[in-house]
């Protein structure tokens, strides 16, 4: 069983920056590709970008591209994404989820994922 948990999220001037954490728990959490994933307010949960269990190939939707950055730190179980420029339709609840498909994880998909968090909310808002 693997326990992820997001934090970060919080209210934030367009323009502005924030970083979220997802942190893993449980048996081999590195063996996890991780995506992170947002839902705004009447929409579906998209995806945003995704990490491999190794770290070194990562994939970003076009609408953050640029302005996203996602990184892990396996020693620390933790997954991170940078948030740069946000706009105000970056405003969602973040989730992570895990899976050991790396096909789901590079496709975004969200019936693909074994696992997810709870979320996070984000507001970009002046």
């Amino acid at each position: 069983q693997l326990q992820l948990v997001e934090s970060g999220g919080g209210l934030v001037q367009p323009g502005g920056s924030l970083r979220l954490s997802c942190a893993a728990s449980g048996f081999t959490s590195d063996v996890y590709h991780i995506g992170w994933f947002r839902q705004a307010p009447g929409k579906e949960r998209e995806g945003v970008s995704c990490i491999s269990n190794s770290g070194g190939t990562t994939r970003y939707a076009d609408s953050v591209k640029g302005r996203f950055t996602i990184s892990r730190d396996n020693a620390k179980k933790t997954v991170y994404l940078q948030m740069y420029s946000l706009k105000p339709e970056d405003t969602a609840v973040y989730y992570c989820g895990a899976t050991q498909s790396w096909r789901m994880a590079l496709a975004l998909n969200t019936g693909g994922m074994d696992y997810w968090g709870k979320g996070t909310l984000v507001t970009v808002s002046s």
